[in-house]
């Protein structure tokens, strides 16, 4: 045997294999410095839940010792849970990154938008999110979007070109062979960018263990009083509660994603721990999003018909 094929064999013995999550870990952190080193002003979608808390640590893990070289930007229906902005800001402040905050409140305000007639803001939040990408001239916005999630989802790349007009077309997107990405867009346009979008649901929940990431509190059970309409259990809140023949009940739920909370629902659980959740997790047989998220059934193709208008 050759000292080559000797020095071959020795690595291979001694170097331990990457295992599923370290790989995504790698793939994430190679997407967030390839961005920071083509890009002139990035910023990181933030709104407290899991996916986007879960950028801002890889991003972290990507520049350390350094400061993370852009800040997040999180477009406000003002129907949040008040435990998720609690959240929001005390991250913000712990790890020193500058937070952007788009308001639909300010927009229904002054008439630039109009209250839906079903009460949900989640459509709302395109025209606000476009307007502080062109006022901060943002050219690479993070996503926390994971292809499990949705059929729109699904069609996305790691890198996704938006016109001038914020809108995603998914015939235009390019080819990201051998993990190289195309981040090229004329004056105007940008570029969504997904670092985790090979990841599932669980993969987050496990990495999450792994790292000892903190969430918010209604991730895990506790009681909440909720109504269930249409297979799923809403609170009240600002945004509304129990119409006719609906009940509140006091149950023990979790919520598996956060959003505007007039259409974000809850499923009955019992887990009050990453382990517990993770095995819920494991079990279930519903994308997070096909069982808690209401807006998501307003069609058979209402996420990817927003995601052509500037959504997320």
């Amino acid at each position: 045997m050759t000292t080559l094929e000797e020095t071959a064999v020795t690595a291979a013995v001694t170097t331990p294999a990457l295992d599923a999550l370290d790989a995504l870990e790698s793939e994430a952190i190679h997407v967030f410095r390839e961005v920071a080193g083509e890009f002139d002003r990035p910023v990181i979608l933030f709104s407290g839940g899991k996916d986007s808390t879960l950028l801002v640590h890889l991003a972290i893990k990507a520049f350390a010792p350094a400061p993370v070289p852009f800040g997040l930007l999180h477009v406000d229906t003002g129907h949040n849970y008040p435990e998720v902005i609690e959240f929001r800001d005390r991250v913000a402040e712990q790890h020193g990154l500058r937070l952007e905050v788009a308001r639909v409140e300010d927009y229904l305000a002054d008439g630039r938008l109009v209250e839906r007639s079903d009460g949900t803001r989640n459509p709302l939040q395109t025209q606000p999110l476009l307007d502080a990408i062109a006022e901060h001239r943002f050219d690479a916005v993070f996503g926390g979007g994971r292809r499990d999630e949705e059929r729109a989802r699904a069609k996305e790349r790691i890198m996704s070109l938006r016109d001038a007009f914020g809108r995603w077309d998914p015939r235009k997107q390019r080819p990201e062979l051998w993990n190289l990405y195309n981040g090229r867009h004329a004056p105007g346009e940008h570029v969504r960018v997904f670092p985790i979008s090979n990841w599932t649901e669980l993969d987050v929940w496990r990495y999450i263990r792994r790292e000892g990431i903190e969430l918010p509190s209604i991730y895990y059970a506790h009681e909440r009083e909720v109504f269930q309409r249409d297979g799923m259990w809403l609170a009240e809140g600002p945004w509304g509660g129990a119409r006719d023949g609906e009940t509140l009940q006091r149950r023990s739920i979790r919520y598996r994603t956060v959003g505007d909370g007039s259409c974000t629902g809850a499923v009955e659980s019992t887990a009050t721990t990453l382990d517990e959740v993770i095995a819920e997790v494991t079990a279930s047989r519903l994308t997070e999003r096909g069982a808690t998220r209401a807006d998501d059934r307003l069609s058979e193709a209402a996420m990817e018909d927003r995601k052509k208008e500037g959504y997320f």
